[in-house]
């Protein structure tokens, strides 16, 4: 993969930190707990899950959250999973990263496959669609649509990029109808750019010390 790679610091725990943002790429607490809550049942996951099922993220990051997707998938059928990413960790830190969740399924295979630099892939049920680069300019391009979004950007207040109007725009242009989104941020400003969208947004309880979350659905 021929992209500017991430640099990574660590926190006790062998918590991954973002050099370039200054935020971790996962809760101190709990990265698997905090995927849970935020994702899966911000997004109504894994109730939702069917045959063809399509899940995208803004912010692939460790693979943490398609790992803890995997985990939940009910075993029947294929999931489609695309993850949007503009700066991909080098192949040691991700190892490092999700050494701390063993019972990860399928955490060897994604490794192997983000060494090779082959995506699309099929890892287990699922086929892992990569596009690395900016979303701004990635996403617009995109042939599909997502049935849940997970918005996973670094904070709104270090990465504005990736929470601007114009590419909440596209991701409800990139979303099935009664598709869903989760996001850990409730920043005001978030929240107006996908109301504006056309998403219905709504306020749930946080993981651990966070307070609110939002999530979204389109009509």
């Amino acid at each position: 993969m021929q992209h500017q790679r991430a640099r990574v610091s660590w926190r006790p725990g062998e918590v991954p930190v973002s050099d370039r943002f200054d935020d971790p790429y996962y809760s101190l607490e709990n990265g698997v707990d905090e995927t849970r809550h935020t994702f899966l049942s911000g997004n109504d996951l894994p109730a939702r899950f069917c045959d063809g099922f399509q899940v995208a993220e803004l912010g692939f990051g460790t693979g943490l959250n398609f790992l803890t997707t995997l985990m939940a998938w009910p075993g029947a059928g294929q999931l489609r999973y695309t993850g949007f990413e503009a700066f991909p960790m080098a192949a040691d830190d991700m190892v490092r990263a999700l050494a701390v969740f063993p019972a990860l399924p399928y955490r060897d295979a994604l490794v192997a496959c983000w060494r090779a630099g082959r995506f699309p892939v099929e890892i287990g049920p699922a086929w892992l669609d990569l596009r690395f680069g900016d979303a701004r300019t990635c996403l617009p391009g995109w042939e599909q649509t997502a049935d849940a979004w997970y918005l996973d950007g670094f904070a709104p207040a270090r990465n504005p990029e990736l929470w601007e109007p114009g590419l909440m725009a596209e991701v409800a242009r990139h979303t099935a109808p009664g598709g869903t989104l989760a996001t850990y941020t409730a920043a005001g400003h978030v929240r107006r750019s996908l109301e504006a969208a056309g998403f219905t947004v709504s306020r749930q309880p946080g993981y651990g010390r966070k307070r609110h979350m939002t999530v979204g659905r389109l009509p």
